[in-house]
């Protein structure tokens, strides 16, 4: 009989198995081989670390596949992420391109109308016209200052209403019309007047070759004495479209107007002022009624 490896017939230790399967040694020999028990627990020990370096190489190797897929699948080929992905097959695409686009009408309002066109010519300056629509009411106020309105006349004979160099200027130029109205204010009277032309050139050229000797007639009538017939005063020329306009400011009492009397000077400046504002809202008001029809 021999020890150590178990007796003749028995099988022999399989150091894969577990001890429970192990052949029954301790009824024949009480002392284990140690040696071997050993190279057992060795053999076992090697085997379980090459299963989990394996495994956690599989692992490794799934997690990078994955990375993989992921990022082809983001970028829709294997270039980089800064390329648009492509769309998917569901994505709703016209299929017939010969169908007719959409047009949108322009939201952006066209430029508005100069209203300088509107009364810088005889063809488009058609509103209807008299003293009492370019001077309207009973009395102007300019500021804190109150004028009352008195007499008004119109002409279409322009030399008629106008003295010293100023006929042959208006009659040179063809004036076709001229408006005056008087307004006074604390003994100041002041007469202003419209001459009316076919094109703005005209009145600029009346405006131009007009002199210090160049003045209206004074209006009077109507509770206004007459002014400014033989005394000094003080008048103005200007001109807007087709329009040139004058004043004549005096004292009612016959006084000479000097550079000391500023309250003659306001007035004729109140009423050229306001005479220029009056034919340029009547462009504007020409001008807004063509945009709205």
């Amino acid at each position: 009989m021999s020890y150590g490896q178990g007796g003749q017939g028995e099988p022999p230790w399989d150091p894969w198995k577990p001890g429970s399967q192990q052949p029954d040694w301790g009824r024949r020999n009480q002392t284990p081989d140690w040696a071997a028990l050993a190279d057992a627990s060795e053999a076992r020990n090697r085997r379980r670390r090459l299963l989990v370096i394996v495994g956690s190489a599989v692992a490794t190797i799934a997690v990078g596949a994955a990375v993989a897929v992921a990022v082809v699948s983001s970028n829709g080929d294997n270039q980089a992420g800064n390329t648009p992905s492509k769309l998917p097959v569901t994505a709703s695409i016209p299929s017939d391109s010969t169908a007719p686009v959409p047009t949108f009408a322009p939201t952006s309002a066209p430029p508005p109308l100069d209203p300088m066109d509107f009364i810088s010519s005889v063809q488009k300056d058609t509103a209807p016209l008299s003293p009492d629509i370019l001077f309207p009411g009973s009395q102007l106020t300019m500021g804190d200052r109150v004028y009352r309105k008195g007499p008004t006349a119109s002409t279409t004979n322009c030399a008629s209403a106008v003295q010293g160099t100023l006929p042959a200027v208006l009659n040179k130029n063809d004036c076709t019309r001229m408006m005056r109205v008087t307004y006074t204010k604390d003994g100041v009277s002041v007469t202003v007047g419209v001459a009316v032309f076919n094109t703005a050139a005209q009145a600029v050229k009346a405006k131009s070759e007009a002199d210090s000797k160049s003045i209206i007639t004074s209006l009077s009538g109507q509770g206004v004495a007459n002014f400014c017939r033989t005394a000094v005063c003080r008048s103005t020329t200007n001109s807007y479209g087709r329009y040139a306009y004058f004043t004549l400011a005096g004292f009612n009492n016959g006084k000479d107007v000097t550079t000391k009397d500023a309250k003659v000077f306001t007035t004729g400046d109140d009423l050229a002022e306001f005479a220029f504002r009056q034919i340029r809202r009547r462009g504007e008001a020409q001008a807004s009624t063509a945009a709205n029809q």
